[in-house]
C-alpha cells in the first residue's frame, strides 16, 4: 500500500508546525543575506520526512533541490537536500524540518529492520494507532517508506473489536453481531485465547488478532483456526526486533507492532550552510 499527500495538505502541516517554533518570528537576529545550505545524513538509514521538509522550507520562502528520494537508503554524509534562500527563511525553518526527517526516517528504519528479521515467511509488518497526536499522517507514510503497512489510519476505517468493545455487548458473539450490519468495512476482533479465536472464526470475522498471547499459543491458535477458515490471521501486543521472528513462524499473515512508532529512534541529521 502507498499514498501520496496532497501538496495543499503538506502546505496546510507545514504552516502548522513551522507556527509552533517561531509563532511570532525568530528572535536570534542574522545578518540578511543569500545562503546556501546542505542537509546531511550523519547515518546510515531509511529515509522518510523529505516531501514535508522540503516543504517547511518552501513555506518560509526558500528553494530546495531533493537529491534523495523517501525509502531509499542513506549513507553517512549524503547529501540529502539542497537549499538557497534568505538566511532568516532558512533559519526559521531549519529545525522542523530536521525533526521531521528525524522522525520519520527513525521510524521507516525501524520498520525496514523488522520487514528484513520476518522477510522469508511472507509476513507482512504493520503499525498500530499508537502513535504522536499531530502527527500521525505522517508517521503512516514513513512506515509505508520502511516497506510496512499502516494498517487503520484512523477509528474511521475497518472496524475492530477490541477487548472493551467485547465486554460492553456482553461477548464475542453479540460484539460481532452488533457489527455486522456495516457491509462496507471489514472486521476485525482481537483475542487473547484459542478459545475465543475459534468463536471469532466461527462468526465470519475476517480479520482475528491475537493480541498479547505467546508465540507457542499464537502457533497452536493458527493451526487451529486454519482447519475452519481462511480468515486473515493478525498477531500484536509487545512485538519487538527481539522476538518478531518468533510470531513470524507461527503461520500469521500479519504481525503488528508499535514498537515501531512509539520506540523507534530518531536519526540523526544536521544543516549546514556552505556558501
Amino acid at each position: 500500500m502507498t499514498f501520496k499527500i496532497p501538496k495543499p495538505l503538506l502546505r496546510k502541516y507545514a504552516l502548522k508546525y513551522i507556527e509552533e517554533d517561531a509563532f511570532y518570528g525568530d528572535v536570534t537576529p542574522t545578518p540578511e543575506r543569500n545562503i546556501n545550505a546542505v542537509v546531511l545524513a550523519k547515518e546510515d538509514f531509511v529515509l522518510s520526512g523529505m516531501e514535508l521538509a522540503k516543504t517547511c522550507f518552501e513555506v518560509c520562502g526558500a528553494k530546495v533541490k531533493v537529491k534523495v528520494r523517501d525509502g531509499e537508503i542513506v549513507r553517512k554524509n549524503d547529501v540529502l537536500m539542497e537549499i538557497e534562500g534568505l538566511s532568516s527563511d532558512i533559519f526559521i525553518a531549519e529545525r522542523t524540518a530536521l525533526n521531521v526527517i528525524q522522525r520519520m526516517s527513525g521510524i521507516a528504519t525501524a520498520t525496514k529492520k523488522l520487514v528484513d528479521i520476518v522477510s522469508e515467511f511472507g509476513v507482512k509488518i504493520s503499525a498500530t494507532r499508537k502513535t504522536t497526536p499531530g502527527f500521525r499522517i505522517f508517521e503512516k507514510l514513513a512506515v509505508i517508506h520502511g516497506g510496512g503497512d499502516p494498517h487503520r489510519m484512523s477509528l474511521s476505517d475497518c472496524i475492530l473489536i477490541k477487548d472493551n468493545h467485547i465486554a460492553v455487548a456482553g461477548g464475542i458473539e453479540k460484539a460481532i453481531e452488533f457489527v455486522k450490519a456495516s457491509f462496507t468495512k471489514k472486521v476485525e476482533i482481537e483475542v487473547s485465547n484459542i478459545e475465543d479465536a475459534l468463536k471469532a472464526a466461527l462468526a465470519g470475522v475476517d480479520i482475528i488478532m491475537f493480541d498479547n498471547m505467546n508465540a507457542d499459543e499464537v502457533r497452536l491458535a493458527v493451526k487451529k483456526v486454519r482447519k475452519m477458515s481462511d480468515v486473515i490471521l493478525e498477531a500484536s501486543g509487545g512485538i519487538t526486533p527481539e522476538n518478531v521472528l518468533d510470531y513470524a513462524k507461527t503461520g500469521v499473515d500479519i504481525i503488528s507492532s508499535g514498537w515501531i512508532t512509539h520506540s523507534s529512534r530518531a536519526v540523526d541529521v544536521s544543516m549546514r550552510v556552505v556558501d
